[in-house]
Order: C-alpha cells, then structure tokens, then sequence
C-alpha cells in the first residue's frame, strides 16, 4: 500500500494536533484520580478471592459463543436473577459493556413512529445507540424538564402518533450533577412514555442500598435502567434492567446481544459477588461520602471551585491545550489526572476530571488539590 493511501488519516490526525484534540494512549501513574473504580472494588480482596473460587469450581473464563447458542451459561442466568432482585426490577439482561447495552436498547426498543428525547450531555453509547433507530430523535438543553416537554409537545402537534423516549443519565459523567429523574418519571407518565436512565456513575454509590438514583421507579412498566458494572462494581459488563417483554424483544431483535459472543462466566460471578459486596458494605459508601465532601471543601476553599456535590469533580479550564498542559503537570507531581476535550464535552469546556475513589486518602487529596492551584497557575494565560 503506498503512502499516499493513508495520507487522509495522518492529516486527520495532524489536524487533531494542531486543535490539541489528539488522542494517544498512556499508562497508569501516579495516585489515582481520574479512574471510576470509586469504592476501590476492582483490587478488593474479597473479590478476588470470589474469582479465584469460581475459577476453581470450573467457571470458565470465556462463554465460547452468543447467549442464544452455547454461550449461555449458568452464571449469566444467576447473575441475571440476583441482580432484578437486588435492583427490583422485573428482569435484567448482562451485557459485555455499558457502550454495547446502550446501542441495543436505542437501536431496537424505540420505533419507526416514536420520538427518542435526550438530554444534550448523554453518553457517546446511547447517541451511537439513537444514530442507528428509527426512531425520531432531538437533543434538550441540559437537565431542562420543560423542554423535554416542549419537545414532546411539538412532535405530537406536528402529528408524531407512537411513545415518546425520555433518555438521560441520572448522574453525568463529565459534570458530576444528577438528572431530576422524578420530574422526568412524572413526565413520561403524562406522555404515556419510557424513561431511559444510565445509571452508570450512580450504581454502587447513590440510592437506598447503592441501588441508585432511579431506585423505586425500575419496578415499573414504562422505566428502563442501565446499571455498568465496569465503575463501583469494580468488574466489567451492564445490566439493563426492564419488563420482560422488553427483555425478550431484545433478545429477538438486538443484532449486537443475537450476535455477539457472551460476556465471560467468570466476569458474571465477579459481578455477583460485587452486589453481594455493595449490600454487606454500606461502611464503603460512608467513606467515599466522607471523602468526596472533604476534596469538595478542598478545591472551594483552596481554588475558589464549587463542588459538583458527586465524586466526580469537574475543574473547568476551557483551552485544549491548557487543559492538556495542567494535566501533564499534575501526572509529573504524580497525581493521575487527564484532560477530558472536545467531543467529549463542547467547545469551550475542556476541563480536568478528578474522581475521588477509596483509592485515595484525605491527605493524598490535600496534597492533590495543593499542586493543581500550583500547576493552574503556572499556566495562567
């Protein structure tokens, strides 16, 4: 192939470089405060201890094949079973990510006559999940209930005739802040709709139990949730909780569940014990609610930012290549922080995105938040 062939993705990606929106990968460094294992589980003894077990007792760490041919095992099922009574949902399907769950259930569930409403900040998964519906769908201003409404009203007017699609995150990951999930509840409601909640940040950490934001409204017909198991459940996979017949038509009808290979056997009892842990442990939450305040009092009182109220914590800078430049110097003091840029927030928003996980301490956090007021302004424009 000549070199002429690739020529078009090196200028893409010169022209990346030059916006300082070029992605490359590196390596963990440095005290963590930028992963989304917040209860510190991914390391957690007991689980490893339950993987290892598993492995002993002859789970096998691959399925061999889709859930619909020999793929489907034992562990899937029981995961699937303990994890709708745990979240109190009438059933859960176990997929082998957030991203893959989210394309399936916009992909699929909504249809040809209906109308996808999103909240402008939801995930890469589920735009990638609206982009291949057919399904109408417009994005709204960022957690404005009315124009959800607005929205809905003004398809109906223009003679929309199926169910609307209601789809937002219940804490979002870039800004840290939730969705009024029940005043969207109500709204569905009104519409005769569904509400779609990611609860992927929230799972493990907010709700009775660590069961969420949404927790209480999964019992009902017309609520569907998006549970990851890849942040404070510390393993990998989702669960999508939603009715049976909505699981079922899934299972019919989803290209990327009929076709792909199943999640691992071992990885499902990994998220089974997972749940065990989030049940026996509420001590964990308490400490990662402890920690989160102490790093909110930090960055107010030292640098003069409100905190988002989450464990997540947004440290707006707004230059690419600031951005990117503060990051750098807060790896080097030896704080793992990342630039987060466009695509993944708009123009004008780069930031820093630190995480508070039980990975850290209070002290790692005040000395943290000492060198990034040094490092913003070493960098002052």
């Amino acid at each position: 192939m000549s070199s002429q062939a690739l020529a078009r993705y090196a200028a893409t990606l010169a022209g990346l470089q030059r916006k300082s929106r070029l992605r490359t990968l590196s390596l963990q460094q440095g005290v963590d405060f930028t992963s989304n294992d917040y209860l510190g589980l991914a390391s957690a003894p007991r689980l490893k201890a339950a993987i290892s077990a598993a492995i002993d007792k002859g789970v096998p760490a691959g399925a061999g094949g889709s859930r619909l041919l020999r793929g489907n095992h034992a562990e899937h099922e029981a995961l699937e079973a303990e994890a709708a009574a745990f979240f109190g949902v009438e059933k859960i399907l176990y997929f082998g990510s957030g991203f893959a769950a989210n394309v399936a259930l916009f992909s699929s569930l909504p249809q040809r006559d209906d109308l996808i409403v999103h909240d402008a900040l939801i995930h890469a998964s589920a735009h990638d999940g609206i982009s291949a519906s057919k399904a109408e769908a417009v994005a709204v201003p960022h957690n404005e209930v009315a124009a959800f409404d607005q929205a809905i009203r003004r398809w109906r007017a223009g003679g929309g005739k199926g169910r609307p699609w209601i789809a937002v995150e219940s804490l979002y990951s870039m800004d840290g802040d939730q969705a009024p999930i029940s005043e969207l509840a109500e709204l569905a409601d009104r519409h005769d709709g569904f509400l779609i909640v990611d609860e992927a940040h929230a799972t493990g950490i907010f709700g009775p139990g660590g069961r969420g934001l949404a927790s209480g409204l999964e019992s009902r017909g017309n609520v569907l949730v998006l549970h990851t198991c890849g942040k404070a459940l510390g393993v990998s996979g989702a669960l999508l909780g939603l009715p049976a017949v909505l699981a079922d038509y899934l299972i019919n009808r989803a290209r990327n569940f009929i076709y792909s290979t199943a999640p691992s056997p071992l990885m499902a009892s990994g998220v089974r014990e997972a749940l065990r842990m989030i049940a026996d442990e509420p001590e964990q939450r308490m400490r990662l609610e402890r920690l989160k305040n102490f790093a909110g009092e930090q960055l107010s009182s030292r640098i003069g930012i409100s905190p988002s109220g989450s464990q997540i914590l947004p440290v707006m800078i707004g230059d690419n290549a600031r951005s990117v430049r503060v990051a750098e110097r807060m790896r080097a003091g030896g704080f793992d922080i990342r630039a987060i840029r466009p695509p993944t927030v708009p123009d004008g928003t780069a930031r820093l995105r630190i995480s508070i996980t039980l990975n850290v301490d209070e002290d790692q956090i005040a000395a943290m938040v000492r060198r990034l007021a040094v490092a913003i302004e070493e960098d002052r424009p």
